[in-house]
């Protein structure tokens, strides 16, 4: 960790580009959104039906800002899907899914209320 007298480090100066996608994905429903979408194309309610307690105005918001940030892209038949973007972001969080079959403890809700 940086101490207070250390330079701040010149690559560091501006935010780095993942730290702004560290903050969409931690909000919540984003991960669980694209990961409903990675086996294809859903429409809002069975997307809706498969987020469980997911409210359809929260689902709505998500879905927004996720096709703003063009991770998704809503099709002609008003279907959700993953775009390039979007199918590269669920490969990469495939490795997140990995590490936690890998080690369940280090993400057991016990372990995350400590």
């Amino acid at each position: 960790m940086r101490s207070a007298s250390e330079p701040e480090h010149p690559d560091r100066a501006s935010p780095h580009p993942a730290l702004g996608a560290i903050e969409l994905l931690g909000q919540r429903w984003v991960l669980r959104v694209i990961w409903e979408l990675e086996p294809g194309p859903l429409g809002f309610l069975e997307l809706r039906r498969r987020m469980g307690n997911c409210s359809s105005s929260m689902l709505s918001e998500r879905l927004q800002r996720l096709q703003h940030h063009r991770i998704i892209e809503k099709r002609a038949d008003k279907s959700y899907e993953l775009t390039v973007a979007g199918t590269e972001l669920s490969d990469a969080l495939q490795q997140l899914w990995d590490w936690s079959e890998r080690w369940p403890s280090s993400v057991a809700p016990e372990a995350a209320a400590e």
